[in-house]
Order: C-alpha cells, then structure tokens, then sequence
C-alpha cells in the first residue's frame, strides 16, 4: 500500500514507528520537498536523510513550478542517494497554487511538455507522479495527457477531485475511470480512503489500478493498513490500544530529540489531528486545547 505524504505529520520518526508498529510492505513518501530563496530548506533534507529511513522503502516527494526549480531539485536528490522521486502536481492548497506549484501545474502545459527531457538526464532514478484532476474542471487533466503518457513512470497517483474542492464534495469517479483507461502509466486510486472497506471496494470497482494510496485516512485510522492486509477488521478497543502504543513510541522519540515539554508538545498534538471518528469527539477537543503536558496527559485519559 502506498501511504501519502501529509505536512506536518508524517516525518521520518512517524514513518519508522507506524512501519514498527503496524509491518506491512508500504511506500512512505515524505511530505513535500521544494526550494526556499534557491535551495534546499534545512528540515526538508534533515527528513529525507534522516538514519530512520534506513531500511525502508522511502521516496522523495518535490514540489515544484517549473523546470528552473525542478532541475536543482532532482539533481540534489540524486547526489544525495535518492534512487526515488515523487512530482507532486497535486497539491491542493493555495498557497503553492498561488505560486504555479501542485495542482495548478497541470495547467502549464508549457512547462509540463519539458518534463520528458528534463527527467531522461536521470534514468538511475525511478520518476513517479501525483495529480489531481485539475484546478477548477475535472476534465483539465486530458489537455497534457499525451505529455504525462510520454513519462517513464512506475505509476501516476490520481485523486479524482480539482485543487479548489480540495478535500470536499464527491469524487470524480467517471474522470477517474477515463482516466485509467487512456494511461500508459499504472495509476494509484488515491482519495477517501479511511476503513479496509473503502480498499476493497475501490479495487473492486477499478481492477485495473496498480494500489491504493491513503493519507489522512491512515492518520486517523494508523491501523488501517494492517487491517487490509489481515483481512479482519479490528475493534475499536485493539485500534485504540495499538494506536496509544504507536502514539508512546513517537513521544519517546520526540522526547529524546527536543528540548521542553513545549517543542515535545508542538510535534506530538498534530499525531490526533484526523482521529476525531477514532478517539470521540470530547476527547479529540480537550488534546487540541491542552496547552501544556499535564492538560495533554488529562486528556489522553479520555480516550
């Protein structure tokens, strides 16, 4: 299974502890990597290098605007050992859409037609590609179709919506459809995928699909992924008492590389952002509001 990369929330330490906890043979990619007044940003590399990816089947995400960014990008990558690298043209927010980055890149088809050259100066590495469907129509997607099928792939992830639906309203499951059958590329489903059911559903409906791809469903249900491939269903009392576990490795870590309940604080509290259906809805308010350790441990009583 394929396990989407999320800001602030799935870093090296929350990779490497969900892989220890839960097993499986995923693909973690880690959460967007881009150029900052010219170069690297520090923690974007810090992640990528990390010693706890070690061992384990990890992929560099870049996002980016143009060639001019997406060149020092993968070329810094290479040097630094990335075998493989993730285009993400699928990010939703406006704040990187604002600047042609993530899913606003789909409409460039300018840009988009250098891709084929640019990534054939890299054939020891293993290219792969996240979309969306467009900005505003979900149809924006077959303009650079001819392009995104000239790309040596291991897969396009597709999530079936447009940039200003962002995480609402249905997908698009026709385009999707239309758009399995016209690549040359495997294709991964990724999109609402939060219980084993959603899975198996999703690859009965598309067969034809390479994987599933899960990211917030996985944050709020880490279980997930091992569910699926048990074929059993956890109850809510096994997911709750795996997740804590999953939730005291993380803490230890960030305890052994912070300084203060504060920074232990700031970087543990995001691991519960999605898990309101999982922890009940009084229990998921009292750990967003804790503002210090001893409120935080009350609240983690409630679950």
């Amino acid at each position: 299974m394929q396990i989407a990369p999320v800001q602030g929330h799935t870093d090296a330490a929350w990779r490497h502890y969900h892989k220890k906890m839960y097993g499986g043979d995923h693909t973690y990619y880690t959460p967007f990597i881009r150029l900052e007044r010219g170069d690297f940003r520090k923690h974007d590399l810090k992640d990528f290098l990390s010693p706890l990816n070690e061992g384990e089947d990890v992929v560099a995400q870049v996002i980016f605007k143009n060639m001019e960014e997406l060149l020092p990008l993968v070329s810094g990558l290479a040097e630094r050992g990335a075998k493989k690298i993730d285009l993400n043209t699928g990010c939703p927010f406006p704040l990187q859409t604002a600047r042609g980055r993530g899913a606003a890149f789909v409409g460039n088809e300018e840009e988009y037609a250098k891709l084929p050259e640019l990534l054939s100066r890299f054939p020891e590495v293993e290219f792969s590609l996240k979309m969306r469907l467009g900005m505003e129509n979900p149809q924006e997607w077959r303009k650079i179709m001819p392009i995104l099928n000239e790309l040596p792939l291991s897969h396009v992830a597709l999530h079936p919506r447009v940039a200003k639906e962002q995480y609402g309203g249905e997908l698009h499951y026709d385009e999707f459809e239309t758009f399995l059958k016209e690549s040359k590329n495997p294709v991964i489903f990724n999109g609402e995928i939060k219980t084993p059911e959603d899975i198996v559903r999703i690859k009965e409906r598309f067969p034809g699909i390479k994987d599933v791809m899960t990211g917030r469903g996985v944050l709020g249900r880490p279980s997930l992924t091992a569910e699926y491939e048990e074929g059993t269903e956890w109850d809510k009392e096994k997911r709750i008492r795996k997740m804590m576990e999953f939730h005291n490795l993380l803490e230890d870590h960030y305890r052994s590389e912070l300084c203060g309940d504060h920074q232990v604080l700031s970087k543990i509290k995001p691991f519960w952002e999605y898990a309101e259906a999982e922890i009940g809805r009084k229990a998921w308010k009292a750990i967003s509001k804790a503002s210090n350790m001893a409120k935080y441990q009350s609240a983690l009583a409630m679950i």
